[in-house]
């Protein structure tokens, strides 16, 4: 993906949503003006009720990469090849099967999430 770095967040508070495919965290308006840095293919800046559709605003904890592609947090979360940025650690939804046809079709890797493994990144983390 590209290297420029994603938007950070205006603000830490209810506004927040992640994207379901890439776990980006970025406020509804930053989606809705400028869609998400690592799948453009949602168009979320084109079509304003894709944001609900391809974001969540369930998820658990936040952390900033700067330089993905070294960081360790940044592949044990498979988001090593994404835009530095902030990203959560966990998403509780899984992306609607129209979208996750998108990603097949656009020859992107989606992965579902899975509890256990980010539940046990989610508690080392927080115990650092």
């Amino acid at each position: 993906m590209a290297s420029a770095p994603a938007q950070i967040p205006t603000s830490f508070g209810h506004e927040l949503r992640a994207c379901l495919r890439c776990r980006l965290v970025k406020t509804y308006d930053q989606f809705r003006e400028s869609g998400c840095e690592n799948c453009p293919f949602f168009k979320m800046d084109e079509d304003h009720e894709r944001v609900v559709d391809c974001t969540t605003p369930n998820f658990n904890g936040i952390i900033s990469v700067m330089d993905p592609t070294r960081s360790w947090a940044a592949r044990w979360l498979r988001i090593g090849r994404f835009v530095p940025g902030c990203y959560t650690l966990a998403v509780s939804e899984a992306l609607p099967e129209d979208l996750q046809n998108l990603c097949e079709d656009e020859r992107v890797q989606y992965v579902p999430p899975k509890r256990d493994s980010c539940t046990v990144l989610v508690q080392i983390c927080g115990s650092l």
